[in-house]
């Protein structure tokens, strides 16, 4: 019976003394915080106060989505307080906290929340030139800030203003997701949209959207010249109607036309011209022979004209040939035009060579006061029989079996 309380007594000696070790551990290291507020006004101070029951200041540990830092603490009666640094405080968004105590595990976040104030105004737009007709558009997307160059609350009101002819425009729009954006369509004529925004009494810079005319539709083109004569020398002038686009716009200067000219051989020549107040226009020479012309021109991929069709009249309907100096010198003229005046000079005059039934060569000059001179040299030409072909003007003149001597 005695050895029973015996151990009773051991037992009951053993909790005592264990409860006398823990119980001062768990009241020394009590700590608790006292700050309340979770969400600040960006720029302001912010300071969290802990109550602590012991000397030792553990650290705190911050993080935003701008980085991270441990900060110190001051002890004023038994209270711990830590200063948020400034360049926390001057940024929107999550702050988490975590106070690095070997004994206690205390954590939190706060907000830091924007002001309800515009300092500046960013503003994109593009792009800067968009198409007549109604489809087309151009963005406009406005960035609010603060002082601080933080974006401003979600919905603070954004007016997008655009002018554009005798149309003066404003929409409201409001902030999502930092920004505010708006499409300005264009109107069916061409000209300038000159856009702004403001903000909370805060403007923006203007700026300006060019509403260029659509593609071209199809068009028309005429000739003129100073006589239907192939002379190889006037021009004649190839002018195309105004070009429009299908809202009835002109269409910018510089679209470029080309003129295709398709002669009677199949040939095909080519001239081009770029629009001026809409209407396009080109030159080509006369040919230096009867020809007939068909005419087509094509804004390339985008429109083209009805065809229309020229005739050039011969001018030239004989010519002479002389045979001087052993036959060495051969002057073809005088060349005469329509009214029997000279033909300007210019005029291609090719002389064909044969010997032995083959062409050795082919001599081209142009024509001077009305005659071309030929000199065949005696160290290039041999003595002997020689054939000979003179064409001008789409005519053909030969001559054979001449000597050179």
């Amino acid at each position: 019976m005695q050895l029973k309380h015996t151990y009773l007594f051991l037992i009951g000696l053993i909790l005592f003394s264990s409860f006398a070790t823990v119980q001062p551990n768990e009241v020394v290291n009590e700590i608790e915080l006292l700050t309340t507020q979770t969400d600040f006004e960006v720029g302001t101070s912010i300071i969290l106060k802990f109550s602590i029951s012991e000397v030792k200041q553990p650290l705190l540990y911050c993080s935003n989505s701008y980085g991270s830092t441990v900060i110190s603490s001051s002890l004023k009666n038994n209270t711990l307080e830590f200063h948020i640094p400034e360049n926390m405080t001057k940024k929107i968004g999550v702050v988490n906290w975590k106070l690095l105590s070997k004994t206690e595990s205390i954590s939190g976040k706060f907000n830091i929340n924007p002001k309800a104030e515009v300092s500046t105004l960013e503003t994109y737009i593009g792009p800067p030139s968009i198409e007549a007709g109604g489809t087309d558009y151009t963005m406009l997307v406005v960035i609010p800030t603060d002082s601080l160059d933080n974006p401003v609350p979600t919905h603070t009101l954004v007016k997008a203003k655009h002018q554009f002819l005798a149309l003066e425009e404003t929409n409201a729009i409001y902030t999502k997701n930092l920004i505010a954006h708006r499409n300005l369509y264009s109107n069916k004529e061409s000209g300038r949209m000159l856009v702004s925004s403001e903000s909370i009494g805060i403007n923006s810079n203007e700026f300006t959207i060019n509403v260029m005319p659509a593609i071209p539709t199809d068009f028309e083109i005429s000739a003129t010249r100073p006589h239907d004569y192939a002379d190889g020398n006037q021009i004649t002038t190839f002018t195309t109607s105004i070009l429009k686009d299908k809202q009835n716009n002109v269409v910018s200067d510089g679209t470029f036309v080309t003129f295709f000219i398709t002669n009677s051989k199949g040939h095909i020549l080519k001239t081009t011209g770029i629009t001026i107040d809409g209407i396009a226009t080109s030159k080509m020479i006369h040919p230096d022979y009867a020809d007939n012309w068909n005419i087509k021109a094509y804004v390339d991929g985008m429109a083209e004209s009805e065809s229309i069709s020229l005739t050039y009249k011969q001018v030239i309907k004989e010519f002479d040939v002389a045979f001087t100096d052993q036959n060495r010198t051969i002057t073809v003229g005088p060349l005469k035009s329509f009214m029997q005046q000279m033909i300007p000079d210019g005029l291609q005059v090719k002389l064909n060579i044969y010997h032995n039934e083959k062409r050795i060569e082919t001599i081209t000059k142009t024509s001077f006061n009305g005659y071309v001179s030929f000199k065949l040299k005696p160290a290039i030409y041999n003595n002997g029989i020689y054939n000979f072909s003179i064409g001008t003007a789409g005519l053909l003149k030969e001559f054979k079996s001449k000597e050179l001597w």
